[in-house]
């Protein structure tokens, strides 16, 4: 597999952690000195700090299982990730990638049943986040892990205390 693959796999495997509120799969993709930051857009190229960053794997584990809420009884969310640029240098590399979260939130069955002619996917499925992914990643004993995580909301983001 190329390096840009592999490295385009770290991002699979990150939004995935985030999507199955999976701490310890995210955390393990980061180095113990990584820096993670959200932005959210303040005009055209300009973006401002949303929170202070996160500092290292364990930091990032523990938001994961401690801070983002809970899916909804029936709800998941579902990150796309798309128009990847890697470069690689030999163990450095940077990624940019857009990105777009939906909700999903599945309708509930009827205790009758599903009316007669209902057909498909019940539910909804809602964007809800979008973006870019500006990521470092270095090489580590065979392994690309990421050291520096900025997540470039295009819209304001509000975190309650902060």
């Amino acid at each position: 597999m190329s390096d840009e693959r592999r490295i385009q796999e770290v991002l699979a495997r990150h939004v995935r952690a985030t999507d199955q509120r999976d701490g310890k799969a995210q955390g393990a993709l980061f180095t113990d000195g990584a820096v993670v930051q959200s932005f959210s857009r303040t005009g055209p190229g300009g973006h401002e700090p949303v929170a202070p960053p996160l500092i290292g794997g364990a930091a990032v584990a523990y938001a994961v299982d401690n801070c983002m809420a809970p899916h909804p009884a029936g709800g998941s969310s579902h990150h796309v990730t798309a128009d990847h640029i890697i470069e690689v240098d030999g163990d450095r590399a940077h990624m940019n990638a857009q990105f777009v979260v939906f909700r999903i939130q599945a309708a509930v069955r009827p205790e009758s049943g599903w009316a007669d002619g209902t057909f498909g996917a019940q539910g909804t499925v809602r964007p809800i986040e979008s973006g870019h992914y500006d990521t470092d990643l270095r090489r580590i004993d065979g392994e690309w892990k990421i050291v520096a995580h900025r997540i470039l909301l295009d819209m304001p983001y509000v975190i309650p205390g902060v």
